[in-house]
């Protein structure tokens, strides 16, 4: 029979070789891409589009071991923190003018196209929902965009859809939210130009018409540094 002390020595050893041996499986489900950490960055449009969440719930569901971070950051926020390593995957909303960094790769995973978001009653908003509008059309109006500085492409590609068709948007006010903006224009404080998206929200006073031309479309782009995909981030962008 075994002296206290044995018994104690013996239940330390038995606790040790269980540690040992969940610390094995840690390291084989993490080399595998079962198990290992994922922080995700995404702009505000990106969960409304039908393909994220049903991705990302997949991919919960195939992976109970990972820990998968989502974290709502503008494009410009996740361009920084992919580049230093804060971030793994993001999925961003560029202007048509951006070219990605050196060290990160991007694979264009969702298409959408920009929106006049109108009062009910402007003139524009009495066409057949169906018809197309030419920007040039709003050229009087008075604008309502996400800041420059949110660093969300949008502001700079509006400006340039306005620019080619001869005239730079009277901006009356700037918002940080979407719904922001929408409901302003509700409001009768001017228009605003949108991914499409967005008339998901559903705020009633306003109407939506596609703005026509191939450089009114919107993609959203999944990117991740060239050098540094794990296992685990493999698998997550398989979902996509």
């Amino acid at each position: 029979a075994l002296t206290p002390a044995g018994e104690l020595f013996l239940d330390k050893a038995r606790a040790a070789l269980a540690n040992l041996d969940e610390a094995r499986d840690v390291v084989r489900q993490v080399a595998s891409g079962e198990a290992g950490e994922i922080r995700v960055g995404f702009t505000a449009s990106v969960p409304m589009q039908d393909v994220f969440p049903r991705a990302v719930h997949a991919f919960r569901e195939a992976h109970r071991h990972a820990r998968l971070e989502l974290v709502h950051m503008s494009t410009g926020q996740q361009l920084q923190q992919l580049e230093s390593g804060e971030v793994d995957i993001g999925f961003l909303r560029p202007s048509p003018q951006f070219r990605p960094p050196a060290r990160i790769e991007v694979r264009e995973v969702l298409a959408d196209r920009l929106v006049a978001v109108l009062p009910v009653g402007h003139p524009l908003a009495r066409s057949n929902e169906q018809t197309e509008i030419d920007i040039s059309e709003l050229s009087g109006e008075k604008f309502l965009l996400f800041p420059r500085g949110l660093g969300c492409g949008l502001f700079d590609h509006v400006t340039t859809l306005c620019n080619r068709a001869g005239f730079a948007p009277n901006v009356a006010q700037e918002a940080r939210e979407a719904t922001t903006i929408i409901g302003l224009v509700a409001s009768g404080a001017g228009v605003s130009v949108l991914p499409a998206i967005y008339a998901r929200t559903g705020i009633p006073g306003v109407a939506y018409r596609a703005i026509a031309g191939p450089d009114a479309g919107s993609r959203i782009l999944m990117a991740h540094r060239a050098d540094a995909l794990s296992p685990i981030m493999k698998r997550f962008v398989g979902y996509f």
